[in-house]
């Protein structure tokens, strides 16, 4: 009786650890009999990549979540527009993804594929997963397990962006329901925002709250005084559209929790990030992240674990792509 006891507990357990459909294929060292070495490989690119321009860490991690929110991780941004087909990519919300996150997943997965063994053996969602956690490592951050096991997904259609990714202007409830929406708790996503410590943004996503806030105030009354004349300096109100400014102005090629001091001194870039701390119910989190890097680490990890195990293909839902940009 005792070990029937056991044996149901061990069962339940195993359950609890995989509360989202979809979930129980992936696992760490999935690859482990078809391409042993692929984390090895894929990390040997991605630290060519880093050392040859650091906008790979910021392109790498944006791609992972833009890719994971929209239709699952499955690789689909990644796929180039064809003549009758406008792809992820090329949604307005897409555009500024950076080439290098693109370039990083296509050259890693050329690398795979360059040993026999592994040929067309490695999907481009996972070598997109394993890649992100190398960036995050090699900027100074956690390293952590990664599992594997996803298909790449067999469409891309820049209508299924719209409404699905997090804008800049969005408040607490707005980002709690968008995030709940891929299965991801409040606290995952207050996790998930330091990914804002690394990276640069277009003057024009905050333009609004350096010089038309509202009637009643110009400046978005939320942001530090004296950030807002770095601000101003750096984004004229008439701008080369192109110019993109660091969206952490302390540690801007640190993977660490400054974002979180950041907006306690009212340094948070975009309305999205300053709410989590003008916000009493989010408050508490930054507060706790700012004061204890390996709480926030150790949340983070959770978190990005949790955001690669959203909307994954299996069996006839995806395949394995020969190359990444196209559908085979």
């Amino acid at each position: 009786m005792g070990n029937h006891r056991m044996a149901l507990i061990v069962l339940t357990l195993a359950l609890c650890q995989f509360p989202q459909p979809g979930d129980a294929q992936l696992q760490q060292n999935y690859y482990a009999n078809t391409c042993p070495n692929v984390e090895n490989i894929v990390r040997e690119v991605v630290t060519k990549k880093f050392k040859q321009t650091f906008v790979t860490v910021p392109a790498v991690l944006r791609l992972f979540f833009h890719d994971c929110f929209v239709n699952g991780c499955d690789a689909s941004v990644i796929v180039a527009s064809t003549a009758d087909n406008t792809a992820e990519k090329d949604h307005p919300d897409n555009l500024s993804l950076a080439g290098d996150g693109f370039d990083t997943v296509i050259k890693a997965k050329a690398a795979v594929d360059a040993v026999s063994q592994c040929r067309n053996k490695v999907s481009c969602a996972d070598i997109l997963a394993i890649a992100t956690r190398d960036v995050v490592a090699l900027s100074g951050g956690p390293s952590y397990e990664v599992e594997l096991g996803r298909l790449d997904g067999l469409s891309s259609t820049a209508a299924s962006v719209t409404g699905n990714l997090p804008q800049p202007e969005f408040n607490l409830d707005q980002l709690t329901a968008m995030f709940g929406k891929n299965g991801l708790s409040q606290e995952d996503m207050i996790a998930l925002s330091a990914a804002h410590t690394l990276g640069f943004s277009h003057c024009g996503k905050f333009a609004k709250r350096i010089y038309s806030f509202s009637q009643q105030s110009s400046v978005d009354p939320t942001l530090n005084q004296s950030y807002v004349v770095q601000l101003q300096s750096m984004c004229p109100k008439v701008v080369d559209s192109r110019i993109a400014i660091d969206m952490d102005p302390i540690t801007p090629r640190t993977f660490d929790n400054q974002y979180y001091k950041n907006l306690q001194h009212g340094m948070g870039l975009f309305t999205s990030d300053q709410v989590l701390f003008t916000d009493p119910r989010s408050k508490p989190a930054v507060n706790f992240w700012a004061a204890s890097p390996s709480a926030f680490q150790r949340a983070f990890v959770s978190a990005i674990t949790k955001l690669g195990r959203v909307g994954v293909k299996t069996g006839s839902d995806g395949n394995i792509r020969q190359d990444c940009a196209i559908f085979n």
